[in-house]
């Protein structure tokens, strides 16, 4: 899918997360990025030092999560209203990270997430599905995942009105970013599609109406962003989701750079426990959340690209992937939920971008299925008094 500029969003969006998605083109340029990489736009980086005194949590435990440094957030998507993202500022904001004695920094502008972070030059950023996730895992990632938020797979492939179903694509043409996610191809295999005679085409344009204007017949989106869009101009078009094809997925992932998460796992979970918590703030204040992180995209001259408007309908639609498709506490996730986009980066991965499928890791090694698990009691998250 998309590695494309903040900017941009305004124009039309294509997936917010997959600039980032597959670091086969750049996981070579570590050593390149400049000691400036964590430079961009900042929103609440908090006070030098977290003292026992404001902190929810005992002193050692407070010394322990102060020991493990700052903690350097990248947004894989700048201030953009989804989960992953927004609950981040808003638990610096509501204080949940000061209450567990986490320093926290945030960039909000960097086009290179993963790589900063699989780097060691950021400690946390995010990605848009588990497929996402493996592929880069794949490619040479230094990269955990800790969380997943959501048992729906965000992708979609948007069409023009002539394409009534996606055989109607053969000798025809499908837009893509960088990649053709996985998704997407098992939709089209499962549709008996012969993809060999189907054109992909990379875009360079991210408006939804290259497709509806009839620059080419199909594109591979998210669902809350181009037919988000169209339906809101009135712009007839046809939708392809996996979900309509009974192919399961899953929706935003949370990764910690693996040299970091092990040296500091417990600070890990605490920083997640702050992070889950404002993430049900968010599902339960949802015109609040949208709000604050519009109002950081505006104050870092990024208000175009996350109008409230446009925000306030993509979180409104993406939280039900949390609340109506996760099951469990927020954020736990398990191999079970993973294993189709797994089985689907073997099958498909090199239409993905992959050059070699044996590299791909066993499953139980590029995620960590007990650390969130363990933050709650049953549904419910466990959050420390006084």
């Amino acid at each position: 899918m998309t590695g494309r500029r903040l900017v941009e969003k305004g124009a039309g969006s294509a997936s917010r997360y997959a600039r980032v998605a597959l670091v086969v083109l750049v996981i070579g340029a570590f050593a390149a990025l400049g000691s400036t990489a964590l430079g961009g736009s900042t929103a609440g980086t908090g006070a030098s030092a977290r003292s026992a005194k404001s902190a929810l949590i005992s002193p050692a435990r407070c010394k322990r999560n102060a020991a493990a440094g700052t903690i350097n957030y990248i947004s894989p998507f700048g201030y953009d209203a989804a989960a992953t993202i927004m609950e981040v500022f808003m638990a610096e904001k509501l204080g949940y990270f000061k209450a567990m004695c986490l320093k926290v920094a945030f960039n909000a502008s960097s086009f290179t997430a993963e790589q900063l972070v699989s780097s060691g030059r950021g400690q946390v950023t995010a990605i848009g599905s588990a497929a996402d996730h493996i592929l880069a895992r794949a490619a040479g990632a230094n990269l955990t995942a800790v969380a997943t938020m959501g048992d729906t797979d965000p992708h979609a492939i948007y069409a023009q009105p002539k394409i009534k179903s996606l055989k109607d694509l053969e000798n025809g043409s499908l837009g893509y970013h960088i990649n053709v996610t996985p998704a997407a191809v098992a939709m089209l295999d499962k549709a008996g599609v012969d993809v060999s005679k189907v054109k992909m085409i990379l875009l360079t344009s991210f408006d939804p109406t290259v497709v509806t204007r009839g620059q080419m017949d199909a594109a591979v989106g998210f669902v809350s962003n181009e037919p988000l869009q169209l339906k809101a101009a009135g712009t007839p078009f046809n939708e392809f989701r996996p979900g309509d094809q009974g192919i399961k997925g899953t929706y935003g992932v949370m990764q910690f750079n693996t040299t970091f998460y092990k040296k500091n796992r417990a600070a890990v979970g605490d920083f997640m426990r702050a992070d889950l918590k404002a993430l049900a703030y968010c599902i339960a204040h949802k015109a609040t959340c949208v709000k604050y992180v519009s109002q950081l995209a505006t104050d870092a001259n990024q208000g175009a690209a996350f109008p409230y408007d446009r925000q306030f309908a993509t979180w409104n639609f993406e939280s039900k992937y949390v609340t109506g498709t996760k099951v469990g506490g927020y954020g736990v996730q398990t191999l079970g939920e993973w294993q189709t986009e797994y089985q689907e980066v073997l099958k498909y991965g090199k239409l993905a971008g992959l050059t070699d499928s044996n590299k791909v890791p066993p499953l139980a090694s590029v995620l960590d299925t007990k650390l969130v698990a363990g933050l709650y009691h049953g549904k419910k998250l466990i959050w420390p008094g006084k």
